[in-house]
């Protein structure tokens, strides 16, 4: 693995900076087309449509055919949703990162380049719903480089800033399918902290969920401004 530098955000990065989220967070969708096929319910369904339909036409292609339709159908409606999400955000917190995260105080993005190309970023804002706490953002690596400890240094970068500026904590969310990520943040001592229905369409009936995390700061590592 190449050695990297961690450096706050410059203009000169927003292209990329965006193209990184949206690879990102394209990534997920196989890990969500198999979260919803584990659903009880939507396996019942599946499973009664092939029994009806092979029962009423005496045929098995015709049922096979039609689940893999079915399949395809809700698949290309998740690459929908999930891009209409994407696009979201890219109108909201990315368009204008400099406004949002650079001259917002408390606030703060930084980038990992490698070789000269930024392959990393994260973000914090103050966060909320809570006084006090800093969230952290965008946290993203581009697949070529995960393994080399980046989102660990992108987020302990996080951890100092929150020291630095008197946050009591740092919270984050992380969804259902994201389990490395939680894995790195219970390595870096988060803790979970309860769950609640992703804000997208059909969430709760899909039991699509976000798991909230947070690290408390030691009062005695806390720096006042």
């Amino acid at each position: 693995m190449a050695d990297y530098t961690i450096r706050e955000y410059e203009d000169v990065d927003y292209e990329v900076v965006r193209d990184i989220f949206v690879a990102g967070m394209s990534e997920y969708v196989p890990s969500v087309c198999l979260h919803l096929l584990k659903q009880p319910w939507i396996q019942l369904t599946l499973v009664c449509l092939f029994c009806i339909l092979l029962l009423s036409s005496k045929s098995f292609l015709l049922p096979v055919l039609a689940v893999t339709l079915l399949l395809a159908i809700g698949r290309q409606l998740l690459v929908y949703v999930w891009s209409t999400y994407i696009e979201q955000k890219l109108k909201e917190d990315l368009l204008d990162i400099r406004k949002t995260y650079m001259e917002s105080k408390g606030s703060c993005f930084w980038v990992a380049e490698c070789n000269g190309i930024v392959v990393a970023t994260v973000a914090a804002m103050p966060s909320e719903k809570a006084e006090g706490e800093l969230r952290l953002k965008r946290m993203s690596v581009r697949r070529a480089y995960r393994g080399g400890g980046i989102a660990k240094a992108l987020t302990r970068v996080v951890m100092d800033f929150a020291r630095q500026n008197g946050y009591t904590a740092v919270v984050l969310d992380t969804t259902v399918v994201q389990h490395e990520a939680q894995r790195l943040y219970e390595r870096l001592g988060f803790r979970r902290d309860g769950a609640a229905a992703a804000p997208m369409l059909l969430s709760d009936v899909v039991n699509f969920v976000v798991y909230p995390y947070r690290y408390d700061i030691p009062h005695g590592e806390l720096k006042t401004q």
